[in-house]
């Protein structure tokens, strides 16, 4: 269940589990790197990290011998530290271990304490608790770096009461504790790190100082945003190294600072040429990282119709421009110059970007979904739900209604409810998105949520830095390509699976049909209308035949009259062959990315630098609620088989 806790599925720490969590770049120092940061002046900076949080202990009224007799969870957890200071005469290599030291002392001895002094060269620090005498002063020796407990008075009267007692603790600490849980569960909840931490420490944790330990964890473990930005010179060489004939490109602002990244790999690039329909989807999504920005894909359909990924990019922001820059890059990754349909939004800087970087006879088909949510937002809420959704199931229907008079009955169906929202669909340009009048071939796609299939594979990775986040994308890409390909070794059919299956659905209406026969290639077959069917064209009044690749049943009442195979007339896009094109390319992996010490003279790699972009992501949680638009548009129960609406592939009459 994705409400069970770490702490109900996880061992608690003990103290084996804690010699584990160290700082494995210097195994003698303590569980916690010292915390604070000395300037050049010799002040403590004080960092939000690492401004001491006082945290009161979870404990019950107790008196000396109730203390020594603490939970035997908090004592596998804390045990290690109560030796932590030992007395007059200890010495620590800095400032800043002896403050760690500090802090895990009062932790193990379930005390607060508060500094009287604090700066680079001494520290002074008594109890909380008022008229407890314990304290404790230290200061560099003479001519050393080096501090030493000058004096120290080590008797509680306090006995840890809760009223006055807490610990000083701070986020860092936190994200020492949690460290190795997180590198293990990714997804640890920061209430979970605060049931856990007050379980195995007796510490009370707020919600923020939980998120903020995980932060500084998560940093720790995946690297900085920082670096990852300055890496993206040498990651982009790798992905061309290692996959030859992929495209990996980035451009930077005036200021060197991240503005977009390209990637494109062979793999994908062939697959599309050998196997995909001319067809792809273009669509974004928002970037949930540090940094923000957004993620646009181009995806395209194997013969299978499952989606098939064929280029992303990391931009800043959803813009005309970096639109065209996608385009662009695409235009050149793909190296073709068979005309493509496109199935992407209808904003203007889009439409104008298709236009302009791809070839004559390309087509801009505009996904219905936008479209729908448009025109709710337009109606500006004069309409109640059942209405718009009733206007929504018209505007569907008219969109997948293979002929004008069909179109027509539809839209005015919408008339007799809002003459605006009719006028607003004639002024929408339905050559660009209604089956009766579109030009190109989209094979019935009338929506890009292509590219939301591609998203929802890849969510986990948007949280990672950003040479991280491509390496996770290029992961997942590299084991659906594997899987599909191993898959479809088995296959012995002609067609694809669904595409087989749709084929036979689609014959079972032939028997109802009446052909015509005649000496030439175009012939009429009756049944509930007459339709005319050009088999050197391929093509049948009715449109199913041209819309979806496959013949129509008035196509498969004259295959079978003139005895050919119903194969013969089937688009080689649906073909399992052509599916087995799409997936014999691989992935191969990128090797880490670190810097090397010395670059070749002359590398471009050498004399790039790239800085995170100034953006940042907002405070607070980012939203997930969806808007009514969407709501409506995901209402809509839509046949898979027939595409009619209100009903689903399963209930489907036109198949039973």
């Amino acid at each position: 269940s994705s409400r069970t806790t770490v702490s109900e599925a996880v061992v608690s720490v003990d103290a084996a589990s804690l010699d584990v969590i160290v700082d494995t770049t210097n195994p003698d120092m303590s569980l916690v790197a010292p915390l604070d940061v000395m300037d050049d002046t010799g002040h403590v900076e004080a960092h939000m990290d690492d401004i001491p949080v006082d945290i009161s202990p979870i404990l019950s009224a107790m008196n000396g011998s109730t203390l020594a007799s603490s939970s035997e969870k908090h004592a596998k957890g804390a045990q290690q530290w109560q030796s932590a200071i030992t007395g007059e005469g200890q010495r620590f290599s800095s400032v800043g271990e002896f403050r760690e030291a500090l802090r895990k002392y009062a932790i193990a001895h379930q005390f607060a304490f508060r500094y009287k002094k604090n700066d680079s060269h001494r520290v002074t620090v008594k109890c909380k608790a008022e008229g407890c005498p314990w304290r404790i002063h230290a200061s560099k020796l003479a001519t050393t770096q080096l501090i030493c407990i000058k004096k120290m008075t080590p008797t509680h009267t306090c006995e840890g009461n809760v009223s006055t007692s807490g610990h000083q603790a701070t986020r860092s600490w936190v994200a020492s504790i949690i460290k190795e849980k997180l590198r293990v569960f990714p997804n640890y909840k920061p209430k979970d790190i605060v049931n856990d931490i007050k379980q195995e420490y007796g510490i009370q944790l707020n919600y923020f100082q939980a998120w903020r330990g995980k932060e500084i964890a998560k940093e720790q473990l995946q690297g900085s945003y920082k670096e990852a930005y300055s890496q993206l010179p040498l990651f982009c060489e790798k992905i061309m190294e290692t996959n030859p004939g992929s495209l990996a490109t980035f451009t930077t602002k005036e200021d060197s600072s991240f503005h977009r990244l390209f990637v494109s790999f062979h793999a994908s690039l062939s697959g599309f040429r050998q196997g995909c329909r001319p067809l792809l989807f273009l669509d974004s999504t928002p970037v949930k990282s540090k940094y923000q920005g957004m993620l646009l894909a181009a995806t395209a359909a194997d013969a299978d119709d499952d989606v098939f990924p064929i280029a992303f990019a990391v931009v800043d922001s959803e813009t005309d421009e970096n639109w065209h820059w996608f385009l662009v890059q695409l235009k050149s990754a793909l190296s073709t110059s068979v005309p493509i349909t496109f199935v992407a939004d209808r904003l203007k800087g889009l439409r104008e970007s298709i236009a302009e970087v791809f070839f004559k006879g390309s087509y801009h088909a505009y996904c219905l979904r936008y479209l729908t949510e448009q025109l709710i937002r337009d109606l500006k809420g004069q309409f109640s739900h059942e209405v718009k959704r009733l206007m929504v199931e018209d505007l569907y229907a008219a969109a997948y209604a293979p002929r004008a008079e069909g179109f027509q009955q539809y839209i005015e169906s919408i008339k007799s409810i809002s003459p605006e929202a009719y006028h607003w669909i004639l002024q929408s340009e339905p050559q660009n998105w209604a089956n009766a009048f579109f030009q190109g071939a989209r094979y019935n796609h009338m929506t890009s949520n292509f590219g939301e299939l591609f998203y929802s594979w890849v969510s986990d990775a948007h949280e990672l830095p950003i040479t991280q986040m491509v390496d996770v994308v290029r992961g997942k890409m590299m084991e659906l390509i594997y899987d599909r390909h191993t898959s479809s070794a088995q296959w012995v059919t002609k067609l694809t699976p669904s595409m087989e299956e749709k084929l036979e659905k689609e014959s079972l209406n032939v028997r109802d049909h009446h052909v015509l026969l005649s000496a030439g290639s175009i012939f009429e077959v009756r049944g509930e209308s007459s339709e005319m069917v050009d088999m050197d064209r391929w093509d049948c009044s009715c449109k199913g035949w041209q819309l979806t690749g496959l013949p129509c049943c008035h196509a498969l009442a004259v295959v079978g009259c003139i005895g050919r195979s119903p194969y013969d007339y089937c688009s080689r896009y649906l073909t399992a062959e052509s599916y087995k094109l799409t997936y014999a390319e691989s992935i191969n992996p990128i090797p880490s990315i670190e810097r090397p010490l010395s670059l070749k003279k002359g590398s471009q790699v050498a004399t790039m630098t790239v800085t995170p972009p100034p953006t940042r992501r907002p405070p607070g949680r980012p939203t997930t609620k969806k808007s009514a638009s969407q709501e409506l548009v995901k209402r809509q129960l839509q046949c898979s088989r027939c595409k009619g609406l209100g009903h689903n592939k399963s209930t489907c009459k036109e198949f039973l």
